[in-house]
């Protein structure tokens, strides 16, 4: 029986936040109603406290998107969550997400704290947190390279504060999925209280595992998991939402998990967002590059011909795509060429396609592909070449 995950995405704050990604106030507020429309559970707004701007992002979101929770981000500090919980206000569903850092490594060299004075700091924001709303979120920065006991003592504390969902972030993508599997099954295990709570995943792509390490924590116990639409974020990125939800679509043999979302949307909001912020998905992107769909081997066009499913384990449309694209370039196929000349109109026999065959293969060698135009005027000109031979018989048998 599957398993229901709570989708958080952070698009709008920790995918804001990385080199070229900035939006204004209207854009935010654009793509928080296509978050909604997707169907995700909580969308973390902003950071309030960092700017004028992103203050009033959340407080414009929280006003008018009103499916969603609405969370704005918080430091352990008593002005951050004053400005979270102002900006948050006028929210049907609002969450405050307070945060502090817990490994030795961030405690000594950045913080310059006590492990007992960021365990006091913490308790301490998230009972202040609890005056704005019920719904706290506490994370603790950098937890998969934390001291476990000590970690397993924070948690127990702000738990005893009034926090209602803990998220354990892998901040610099360091874990590999057997590990932090095994460090969520460990933690729940170990903190009292622990069934009073949701826990969340926040993963980071450095090591190119956010995604892997996002399911692993789903099966060791999390369920809560925080992404980003095209998996934008600090550094390398964060877990990439659209990969989050087709893994639990395509294989919920192993992948048993549960997401209010709705899939065709997928393509759409990616869309928007490289349209928002000027930023192009990699072409071979899982799920929502240009290249998802797309064939150019003939091997693979012929199977695609075929039966889809020889090459394809999602349709298109499941995630808004418009169609699978056969890409006509060197390493195409004379079935792609036929199927393209039939959907342009002409009908070739044999021996006419052999010859637009290997015009388009000449052409596709000077310039990687060859377009539906281009291709038609091969077509044409092969067409006014053969226009005093026999009537075209066809090009089904032995293509």
């Amino acid at each position: 029986m599957a398993t229901d995950v709570l989708v958080f995405d952070t698009t709008l704050r920790d995918g804001e936040q990385a080199p070229g990604f900035s939006l204004r106030v209207p854009e935010k507020l654009a793509l928080a109603r296509r978050l909604e429309a997707l169907g995700v559970d909580i969308i973390e707004a902003g950071f309030p406290i960092a700017s004028v701007d992103d203050a009033e992002s959340v407080r414009r979101i929280a006003q008018e998107v009103q499916g969603p929770t609405i969370a704005a981000l918080a430091r352990c500090t008593p002005a951050d969550i004053e400005c979270a919980g102002k900006a948050i206000a006028p929210a049907r569903k609002g969450r405050i997400h307070t945060f502090i850092a817990t490994s030795d490594l961030h405690l000594e060299r950045k913080l310059r704290i006590s492990r007992e004075q960021c365990l006091e700091t913490a308790a301490r924001a998230v009972a202040q947190a609890r005056q704005f709303t019920d719904d706290v979120q506490f994370s603790a920065e950098d937890a998969t390279r934390s001291d476990m006991p000590y970690l397993t003592s924070v948690i127990e504390a702000v738990i005893a504060a009034g926090a209602t969902t803990i998220n354990l972030p892998d901040t610099v993508g360091y874990s590999t999925p057997d590990e932090i599997r095994d460090y969520f099954q460990a933690i729940i295990a170990a903190v009292r209280g622990s069934e009073k709570v949701i826990f969340s995943t926040h993963c980071h792509d450095d090591l190119g595992l956010a995604v892997a390490n996002s399911i692993a924590a789903l099966h060791g116990g999390a369920r809560q998991v925080e992404c980003t639409i095209n998996g934008i974020g600090e550094r390398a990125g964060n877990a990439a939402l659209e990969e989050l939800v087709m893994i639990t679509r395509v294989r919920a043999d192993r992948a048993p998990f549960t997401m209010r979302i709705e899939a065709r949307e997928l393509f759409g909001v990616s869309q928007l967002l490289t349209e928002l912020t000027g930023e192009a998905v990699q072409a071979n992107k899982a799920i929502v590059g240009r290249n998802a769909f797309a064939h150019e081997s003939g091997i693979h066009q012929d199977g695609m011909l075929k039966d889809r499913r020889t090459y394809e384990i999602m349709s298109p449309d499941s995630v808004g795509v418009p169609k699978t694209t056969l890409v006509l370039g060197k390493h195409s196929g004379r079935h792609a060429v036929a199927q393209k000349c039939e959907a342009l109109g002409y009908a070739f026999s044999k021996r006419e396609l052999d010859q637009v065959y290997r015009q388009m293969i000449a052409l596709a060698d000077t310039q990687k592909h060859v377009s539906d135009e281009e291709l038609a005027a091969i077509a044409a000109q092969v067409k006014a070449e053969y226009a005093n031979t026999a009537t075209p018989v066809g090009y089904g048998h032995g293509v």
